[in-house]
């Protein structure tokens, strides 16, 4: 499996609002900036992510972006799969059930299916608050005497 670009920077433009999150709406050329990411690339994803309620906008002066619940409530797979369409190894996972005329006798099935669990059970076990923490940590004993 494969995250496009457009999964990464979602990612890391909804986790730039969480660390943020204290300072209101952000603009667009704010996050573009601080994660040298095009606005124009940025306007592409925000539809994406607007048609699931995961931001809060505000247009005009001030206006900008903001989660629309806190860093805790969104996993990195529910942000993948919104912009990647699927989170499977393999297209036949991609429905279930499974709808492949050769699932019954497939003897590779398992291991995709075992593969999808593992990605799912880790993407779906971490959130944006999880990742600002493993930041902080990083930083906090990031230290020189």
């Amino acid at each position: 499996m494969r995250i496009s670009t457009k999964g990464r920077y979602a990612l890391r433009m909804l986790l730039d609002l969480a660390e943020h999150q204290n300072e209101g709406y952000i603009a667009l050329k704010d996050i573009a900036a601080r994660q040298n990411i095009s606005k124009k690339y940025l306007e592409q994803i925000v539809p994406v992510l607007n048609r699931s309620d995961i931001l809060s906008t505000n247009r005009g002066y001030q206006g900008g972006y903001k989660l629309a619940k806190s860093p805790d409530k969104y996993t990195v797979g529910d942000i993948l799969l919104l912009t990647e369409g699927s989170l499977s190894p393999v297209a036949c996972l991609d429905h279930d059930p499974v709808e492949c005329p050769r699932s019954a006798d497939c003897a590779t099935l398992p291991v995709w299916q075992g593969l999808k669990k593992v990605i799912c059970d880790y993407l779906y076990g971490i959130t944006l608050q999880d990742i600002l923490d493993m930041q902080k940590e990083k930083y906090e004993n990031d230290y020189v005497i």
